[in-house]
């Protein structure tokens, strides 16, 4: 019989839906046949078959209230209103069949009655919505400042400030756990909608429990109902927070655990917690490593790049992100010394630079230390030996230069150990041998001198 009750319960989403079209089908042709009241016959029944599903939908849905465990105080309000929407189906249907049933009701306009359903069947449907999707379920995509002013409780986000220096020093509980169950559970489980009779928003109400019993359980995060609940698969109905809602990283969930693992210490620091540092380097601050500078630069002026690109060199925003741009002659094979005169306009805004397969000389290295920000040299294919390359040195920026198929010469590699930002240099075909120095710097520049070989495999014996 209990399961009767629950398959019937559980029949309560799909049923309530049939009303809910009849009554709206039954007001649009209400108003539709407003004047000529010809389709009365069709809408009384409409109007019947209405009462009849909400019936229907009161009962399923009393059958869930039973069967899933529901607090009445949840459902009250839904249920009342449910109920009046079934007996105010049967008002309308007497209204326009044009019975006596509902005497009292016949001299009110069929404009009132009609505009009371309507209010009826919202607010029910309302009311359902936040039973199944929580109460700020149609204002969550809103931004907190206009659900702020629309009177409705925001939870900012908290972000998790760890760095490499300080990660050991920072508070275990509130620097990461806190941040963690405040920006995935606290919306749902605050003193103002305590969903589960569990609070998440302080050691006290984490400690004390739920409608489910504990929460916590010291050193083993397998068996923690918090812990076993975010690990559930999203499709579970016990996994938590709900599938409409952002769920936690894998980073975070294994944060979760090792700080139940470790005793779930509310008080005192990572290190003192005994937990470990991969665990956390995922929230340290990404490491900028872009072919532009982590500075802000004026935006080039228009006029100023197309009377550059006049002269078949290409011009581009390097991003969106920034007003950095990257510069390429690949069009212009016979671009000179000379002619790095145009580019002066834009000297500020040049990042990435390739003058590969062009007529520049060694000349052009004292032209390049105007450009301030250049962070990417690709002087490829050209005439270049090296000399004066040195003149690049000061350079805040210059993190790569290709001088694969040139000149260059053994005497100039010394230069290249004084450059401040220098990670690699491309020196494939420049008659350096190739088995010679591999970095300079103590190992902050890397010399690459390319001809990679793959190693054979059988397939290529094959003959197609």
């Amino acid at each position: 019989m209990d399961v009767l009750k629950q398959l019937m319960g559980r029949l309560h989403p799909l049923v309530v839906h049939l009303p809910i079209g009849f009554i709206i089908l039954g007001l649009l042709l209400q108003w539709y046949d407003r004047k000529t009241k010809h389709h009365n016959a069709v809408i009384s029944l409409i109007y019947l078959w209405a009462g009849t599903f909400a019936i229907l939908a009161c009962i399923t849905g009393y059958l869930q209230y039973m069967g899933e465990g529901y607090s009445f105080d949840t459902v009250k309000w839904h249920l009342w209103a449910g109920i009046a929407t079934a007996i105010f189906s049967f008002v309308m249907y007497s209204k326009v069949k044009g019975t006596k049933a509902f005497a009292p009701i016949s001299k009110i306009p069929m404009g009132i009655l009609s505009f009371i359903f309507l209010f009826l069947i919202s607010f029910t449907g309302h009311l359902g919505g936040n039973i199944t999707h929580g109460e700020d379920y149609l204002i969550e995509p809103l931004p907190n400042s206009v659900r702020s002013a629309l009177g409705f409780d925001t939870y900012e986000d908290k972000e998790i400030a760890l760095n490499e220096d300080n990660w050991s020093e920072s508070l275990i509980y509130e620097d990461v756990v806190a941040p963690i169950l405040n920006n995935r559970c606290v919306s749902c489980h605050n003193p103002k909608k305590n969903k589960g009779e569990l609070l998440l928003d302080s050691a006290e109400g984490m400690l004390k429990g739920g409608e489910s019993g504990e929460t916590l359980l010291a050193e083993n995060a397998e068996k923690s109902e918090l812990f076993k609940r975010m690990n559930l698969p999203v499709s579970d109905e016990d996994h938590m927070p709900p599938e409409e809602k952002t769920q936690p990283s894998k980073e975070e969930l294994l944060l979760i655990g090792a700080w139940l693992d470790a005793g779930h210490p509310f008080k005192g620091t990572i290190g003192e917690a005994g937990m470990a540092k991969e665990l956390f380097e995922p929230f340290f601050p990404k490491k900028h490593d872009f072919d532009y500078p982590d500075i802000e630069v004026a935006e080039a002026h228009i006029d100023s790049i197309n009377v550059i690109k006049k002269n078949n060199i290409h011009v581009d925003r390097i991003s969106k992100a920034t007003n950095f741009l990257t510069v390429s002659c690949i069009n212009d094979p016979s671009f000179t010394d000379a002619d790095f005169e145009l580019l002066q306009p834009i000297a500020q805004q040049i990042a990435v630079l390739d003058l590969g397969g062009t007529q520049v000389t060694d000349a052009i290295f004292e032209k390049l230390a105007i450009l301030p920000h250049l962070t990417v040299l690709k002087i490829d294919n050209t005439q270049v030996t090296g000399t004066n390359i040195g003149l690049l040195a000061p350079s805040n920026y210059l993190k790569l230069i290709n001088l694969t198929a040139t000149k260059f010469q053994k005497v100039h590699l010394n230069a290249l150990e004084q450059f401040k930002a220098l990670k690699k240099v491309y020196l494939y075909r420049t008659g350096i041998d190739a088995s010679g120095v591999k970095t300079l710097n103590n190992g902050q520049i890397i010399i690459d001198y390319g001809d990679y070989q793959l190693p054979p495999i059988p397939a290529d014996t094959i003959i197609y």
